[in-house]
């Protein structure tokens, strides 16, 4: 699992606006890292595409679908490196949120960091992640 390069401040803020989030078992990442690209999960499967969120919406997509779980990853990929499959959809509460049509190629992936239960029960993101 790899830590996020250190960026000049432009550098990672271009990076951040365009940085798409997945929260996925480690076991299943580490099973894609294995074949070199991430297909889904099984949500993702079902549905036809892998559902990912910004930074502002990676928290509440923990609390609603991962409460509790521990073995988990935050998948950090730049956005702008999964090209016209990204699409921003409608999804909760009206929110665009980041759908990949394809899958996820471990060359746009820009990191990958364990996400921890903290003591309240809720995942602990990196503070980088907003």
């Amino acid at each position: 699992m790899s830590e996020p390069e250190a960026r000049g401040p432009e550098e990672h803020e271009k990076t951040r606006m365009t940085t798409v989030y997945k929260i996925v078992s480690a076991d299943l990442w580490r099973a894609a890292e294995g074949s070199g690209v991430f297909t889904g999960a099984g949500i993702d499967l079902n549905d036809g595409f892998i559902h990912l969120s910004t930074g502002a919406q990676a928290r509440r997509t923990a609390q609603l679908y991962f409460a509790g779980q521990n073995d988990l990853v935050l998948v950090a990929a730049d956005g702008a490196r999964l090209g016209d499959a990204l699409k921003y959809e409608p999804s909760r509460d009206g929110d665009l949120f980041p759908h990949l049509y394809g899958p996820l190629p471990l060359a746009a992936v820009l990191s990958v960091r364990p996400l921890h239960l903290g003591a309240d029960g809720n995942h602990v993101f990196p503070e980088d992640v907003d």
